[in-house]
């Protein structure tokens, strides 16, 4: 019975990743995204993070806590990415002079009226990786600063901190950018 014994065993394992993977895939998929502002950079991450999970799963034992070590792993790797393209910028292709917004033509679609519309997420996207993981998680997942502070593994009031200065350094760029000169 070695080999039809062994599957049998591993199906509730494999039938539960599987849902769990379709479950939360765009979720970790978006808070990749906007802390990373690169599609194909989220993609690979959500990949490693699933991947992961995988390997992790028959430690995790409620979906609650499959849900937290989801959003704490995708914030992680994003993070790990976001530092290792500073430490190895590369050269950016011209794209017609100004990016793309990642995510307008696929699964996370970016629109004007949304919270993290074009203009919105370019800015947010100018933030250092951890006070942007802390946006993302406070506005994108709705998770309290005490949640936020477990997530990243912060006191809540360096995760208060983080929100107060990145919501003011938004609002001066924000500022900067709505005043145009007079012709």
């Amino acid at each position: 019975m070695g080999f039809d014994g062994d599957v049998t065993a591993r199906y509730p394992d494999e039938a539960r990743f599987r849902n769990l993977m379709l479950d939360h895939q765009s979720m970790v998929f978006s808070i990749a995204l906007r802390i990373l502002s690169d599609r194909a950079a989220a993609e690979e991450a959500a990949q490693d993070v699933f991947l992961e999970l995988h390997a992790k799963l028959g430690e995790l034992a409620s979906d609650e806590h499959v849900l937290y070590w989801l959003r704490r792993v995708t914030v992680h790797r994003a993070i790990d990415l976001v530092r290792r393209r500073e430490r190895r910028p590369e050269v950016a292709m011209d794209w017609n002079e100004l990016p793309e917004i990642p995510g307008a033509t696929g699964d996370v679609a970016i629109d004007d009226d949304a919270p993290f519309g074009a203009q919105l997420q370019q800015l947010v996207s100018s933030l250092p990786a951890v006070p942007r993981s802390v946006l993302v998680l406070r506005y994108q997942e709705d998770l309290s600063p005490d949640e936020i502070g477990s997530v990243l593994g912060m006191p809540v009031a360096t995760v208060k901190s983080h929100l107060q200065r990145s919501l003011r350094l938004l609002r001066e760029k924000a500022g900067r950018a709505c005043v145009r000169p007079e012709r």
